[in-house]
């Protein structure tokens, strides 16, 4: 196996066949007003770790961050900049797509609103693409990735990310399901058109919103 480790073929090969066979759909919906678990979802302690099997490794003094596309300021950011921004510290509900969340999480890191502050947005940016050091890609429509509680990670529970869990920066949107929160990410891109990322082109929803059981492609 090589030092980060290779992508889990036969992992990514159960998982399309799950979007081919709809597995797991309930045919229902749920309201996150007043439904705090999603249809099809149940709760763990523990956080569960996914990846492809490759987890990088990423240390502090390596690790870039570059917001770049249709932006009027682009930046590449080292840690002390990341450091530079105002903290925010939020507990979120986390849904995996492979049934499980997770309430109450405390994560600590800079809140998607610093970025947009900072970067500047044009408006004909309508999606933003995500790229992660393994080489994982994600995509969400702007208004998806600009919601209050969205942002890039870099503690939990009031200890640094774990490299299992994204370490040392990873995007946390919690009213989509997780896939749509890379982790090890390296670059977010502003654009006019959509790409729909890894697990996207091979049957999973480009929106992915738990309660309403976006789970897979129709």
């Amino acid at each position: 196996m090589a030092e980060n480790g290779e992508i889990k073929e036969k992992l990514v090969r159960s998982k399309e066949k799950w979007a081919e066979q709809g597995r797991l759909l309930t045919g229902t919906h749920g309201d996150p007003a007043t439904d705090r678990l999603p249809p099809g979802q149940r709760e763990v302690g523990q956080w569960p770790v996914l990846d492809l099997g490759i987890q990088p490794e990423v240390g502090r003094d390596e690790m870039r961050l570059t917001v770049d596309g249709l932006v009027e300021n682009p930046v590449t950011l080292d840690w002390r900049g990341l450091q530079d921004l105002p903290a925010v510290s939020r507990v979120l509900d986390i849904h995996c797509v492979t049934a499980w969340s997770r309430f109450d999480n405390r994560f600590d890191g800079v809140a998607v609103e610093s970025i947009l502050k900072l970067v500047r947005p044009k408006d004909e940016a309508r999606f933003v693409l995500f790229e992660a050091h393994d080489g994982y890609t994600t995509n969400l429509a702007r208004s998806l990735f600009e919601t209050e509680d969205a942002m890039l990670a870099t503690h939990w529970e009031g200890e640094p990310l774990t490299r299992e869990h994204g370490g040392p920066l990873r995007v946390v949107v919690p009213r989509q399901y997780f896939w749509k929160s890379p982790k090890w990410v390296k670059r977010i891109t502003f654009a006019a058109e959509d790409k729909p990322g890894f697990w996207e082109v091979r049957g999973y929803h480009n929106e992915g919103d738990p309660w309403r059981e976006e789970r897979y492609s129709e």
